[in-house]
């Protein structure tokens, strides 16, 4: 994967004046020089109102589209293909010694930002794949015989398509020809209204501001969460609780003045939060095989008591779109009988424990992509608690998903399930790199009826942390600086939990040892046995782990759970 530093915007003000003093005999005088001019922006055709006009792109790489724009009617779509990334490069005029302010709106893959030709530091900024418009911003300084710079973006190799749109160097008029005018500060919304409340969230809705490209949402006057559109849902609330809130307005100028004050109260009854309700505060999942892959063959009482949560691998699609079912592998399973199966469950739940269903794995193909299949997925995964005793479900879909529909499904099943549902999660790790992926912002969606969400850190070789850093597979610091990214992207510390293979065998890479994945639970919760990577920040109430599978873990006699298992009980 790319490794590279996320830029730190700033905006810079230029301001002089000159003034001349001359005496004379008539008494003393002082004459002031003209003020400088105000910035612009000094890139051409910066929207691709105007096609790819100013823009050259490699490999042909690049045309306009007409959706989805940032602003405007058209802007830029680049795809990288083979050894080519798509980068989109356009020479600006800028003046010597001089500080600029370089930003795009991105969307789609991989995007990055930067500048060359600077006289002093080029610079660049990136992020990763983003579902929704994400602003990149840095700035850089010109030399004292700068005139010109080029300005580039470009995707990663292998990765999806990016979009870009509304490209600007504010600073000085280079005399290029750019010399749009930057942004106001937008007017303060109204509006504001509480559309729907519930025990543990409220959601909230306001007209929209002319040139404003974001809005930031403050509950009781603290900064609460930041949106692109006109709602927002605030989750993790407490239940019979009444709450101020105000929204502002943002661009590149910045930041509106607060709208007025709306009160919302929240309905009484369980506060969500992770249904599992018994759960004990530290707790450990396993993956219970419904198929012989080589691995032990077990029933679900065979499977040790140190395990919290067992997820049972996996339902089936159906040809009813969105809709899964279970059908119990008797025959691979040594004669296991769906009526042992039911009571096993029930034992589980009568020793404490919640036993799920899985959807999903690395070759499950179910697909929720309209309200109708999100219906259908809704129905057909109640309908499976109802006929097994389930308490919940895990959602592992390893090909995407859709958060919208994901999230109308997910609240669907909760509205028939009740407060006592469970409702897991088991993401790739690409898949919560950034709050901006689909499966991260369904977490998000979902946060006030969330369980845990156990990603898994195997099987994808060397990814960021959220320091910015590139960070090997199977070590202490892959776990901790990546779990960190959900720790800091809106994850209460009980909804994340560190997802592991149990032996060598379980995976085709990533296993660590016990000891490191304890090692790595040590650093979260108490800033103890880390490696380079420290947390700034300590989280006691780390939900725990979870493996891959519990019939790989008997085949290696249980090692895993042995000691992981009692690790996560024993946390304080």
């Amino acid at each position: 994967m790319p490794g590279s530093g996320y830029g730190r915007r700033r905006l810079t003000l230029l301001c002089s004046a000159v003034a001349t003093l001359a005496l004379s005999v008539a008494g003393l005088t002082a004459t002031a020089a003209p003020a400088a001019a105000a910035d612009v922006n000094n890139a051409t055709n910066a929207g691709f109102e105007s096609g790819l006009s100013g823009w050259t792109c490699t490999a042909g790489s690049g045309t306009t589209v007409s959706s989805p724009v940032h602003s405007g009617s058209s802007a830029l779509k680049a795809t990288p293909a083979g050894q080519d990334d798509a980068q989109c490069t356009q020479a600006v005029a800028v003046a010597p010694n001089s500080t600029y302010t370089l930003s795009a709106w991105v969307q789609g893959g991989y995007s990055y930002l930067g500048v060359t030709g600077t006289g002093t530091t080029d610079v660049s900024t990136w992020t990763p794949d983003t579902s929704t418009w994400k602003q990149l911003s840095t700035t850089f300084t010109t030399g004292a015989s700068t005139t010109s710079v080029t300005v580039y973006t470009h995707g990663w190799y292998g990765q999806a398509a990016y979009y870009a749109d509304d490209v600007s160097v504010y600073g000085p008029d280079g005399g290029g020809g750019g010399g749009t005018p930057p942004p106001t500060v937008p007017a303060t919304p109204t509006g504001l209204t509480v559309s729907s409340t519930t025990s543990s969230s409220a959601t909230l809705s306001w007209t929209p501001v002319s040139g404003a490209t974001g809005y930031n949402v403050y509950q009781d006057g603290t900064k609460a969460t930041t949106v692109t559109g006109t709602s927002a849902t605030l989750t993790g609330l407490t239940a019979a609780t009444s709450y101020g809130f105000q929204v502002t307005a943002t661009n590149a100028a910045g930041e509106s003045a607060k709208s007025a004050s709306v009160t919302a109260t929240t309905a009484s009854g369980s506060s969500g939060g992770g249904g599992g309700g018994v759960l004990p505060k530290h707790a450990v999942t396993g993956y219970w095989q419904n198929f012989n892959n080589g691995a032990t063959v077990q029933k679900l009482s065979d499977v040790p008591s140190s395990y919290d949560i067992v997820a049972v691998a996996f339902a089936d699609a159906t040809t009813t779109p969105g809709a899964v079912t279970f059908n119990l592998d008797s025959a691979g399973l040594g004669g296991y009988t769906v009526d042992q199966f039911k009571a096993d469950i029930k034992a589980k739940q009568a020793a404490g424990k919640k036993v799920v269903i899985s959807i999903g794995g690395q070759n499950g193909t179910v697909s929720i992509s309209d309200s109708t299949s999100a219906t259908n997925f809704a129905n057909s995964v109640y309908a499976l608690m109802q006929t097994y005793g389930f308490d919940g479900v895990d959602i592992d879909l390893e090909n995407g998903l859709d958060a919208t529909y994901m999230t109308q499904a997910l609240r669907a099943l909760s509205a028939k399930a009740g407060s006592s549902l469970v409702l897991t999660m088991a993401p790739q790790t690409i898949d919560m790199q950034s709050t901006s992926n689909a499966y991260f912002q369904t977490a998000l969606n979902v946060k006030d009826i969330l369980t845990v969400v156990n990603m898994q850190y195997y099987n994808s070789g060397s990814m960021l942390g959220c320091d910015g850093k590139v960070y090997s597979q199977g070590s202490v610091d892959f776990l901790t600086a990546l779990a960190c990214i959900q720790l800091q992207g809106g994850l209460s510390p009980s909804q994340v939990g560190l997802g592991l293979p149990a032996s060598t065998s379980a995976a085709g890479s990533g296993y660590v040892s016990p000891t490191v994945v304890n090692n790595a639970l040590d650093c979260l919760t108490a800033g103890t046995n880390c490696g380079s990577f420290k947390p700034s920040k300590t989280y006691p109430d780390l939900r725990g782990a979870m493996t891959w599978s519990t019939n790989w873990d008997a085949a290696s006699g249980n090692a895993w759970s042995n000691s992981v298992g009692a690790h996560v009980h024993a946390l304080p």
